[in-house]
Order: structure tokens, then sequence, then C-alpha cells
């Protein structure tokens, strides 16, 4: 056999990668897909698997999308894959930070204003402050959460990473 050539287990691999590309690309929704660039082919397979509900046909519909992600080039898929993911990895970085912020705020280190105000130039102190102040007497009193989930929509809504 010469170096080129691909073994049969090699082949079978890389057409195994490339199915599980194209069930990666069913669970992503309509508008991240409309963000790559898919032959109009597989954008229509893509669509009549979402709306099947038979486990059989389903599973064929999907081995039919591994087969047509197969005749396209994989590298601009994978790539797009990756860039979603990533931007995925991204929002739950922010959601932890901001959740530990109002954490630490409703604990009563008021001393992290401060911290906020210099990396979310968009929080105004008083507002900041407020919130915070709701946060602490809410979390004091065991009543709900409706102020502490004010302060993290607010947090949320300032912090820029």
């Amino acid at each position: 056999m010469e170096p080129s050539e691909k073994s049969r287990t090699q082949k079978k691999n890389e057409a195994r990668a490339l199915q599980k590309m194209g069930e990666q690309l069913l669970g992503l929704t309509p508008e991240q897909l409309e963000q790559i660039d898919l032959p109009n082919e597989l954008m229509e397979a893509l669509k009549e698997a979402r709306g099947m509900t038979s486990h059989g046909a389903r599973r064929r519909q999907v081995k039919y999308i591994g087969a047509l992600v197969r005749e396209t080039d994989p590298l601009p898929i994978r790539e797009a894959l990756e860039n979603i993911r990533r931007g995925d990895h991204e929002k739950a970085a922010v959601f932890k930070q901001v959740e530990r912020w109002r954490d630490a705020l409703k604990a009563g280190d008021t001393a992290l204003i401060e911290e906020i105000l210099a990396s979310c130039p968009g929080a105004q102190r008083q507002r900041l402050t407020q919130l915070t102040r709701s946060a602490q007497a809410e979390f004091g009193s065991q009543s709900g959460a409706k102020a502490s989930r004010a302060l993290f929509r607010y947090l949320k809504d300032v912090y820029e990473p």
C-alpha cells in the first residue's frame, strides 16, 4: 500500500467524523444555521430532519445528512461549528462572572462596586448601589429573589468583556 493511500479504517473514521458533524449541524438553531454557508440540498435535509418524529426516519435522514456533508468541503463547516462553540463558552464565562458579582454584592462586598464600575463603563454608581441594597435586604429576609434577579439583569446588561 502506498503512503498516500488511506486504509479502510481511516476512511471509516473520517466518514464517522463527518457523520457526527452532520448531527452537530442538526443540533443548531435555524439562526445559527443561516450563518453557515451550506449547500441548499444540505440545508433542506436539515430542515426535513427537524420535523421528523419517527426514530427510524430521523436516523435515516441523519445518515443522508452525513452523506451530504461528505460531498461538501468540511473545513468551513468545522470552523463555523468551532466559532459557535467558542461563542457559547464565552457566554457561559460572562454568565458565571455576573453571577459571582451578584452573589458577592448580596453578601455585602460593597468594595466590589468600584471594581465593577472600573470594568463596566456603562454602569451607573447610583443604580448599582440601589440594586445592591435591595438585594442585600431581600437576602437577609429570605423573602424572595426579585431584587436579586434585577441586580443580575443590570450587571449582565452593563458587563462587556
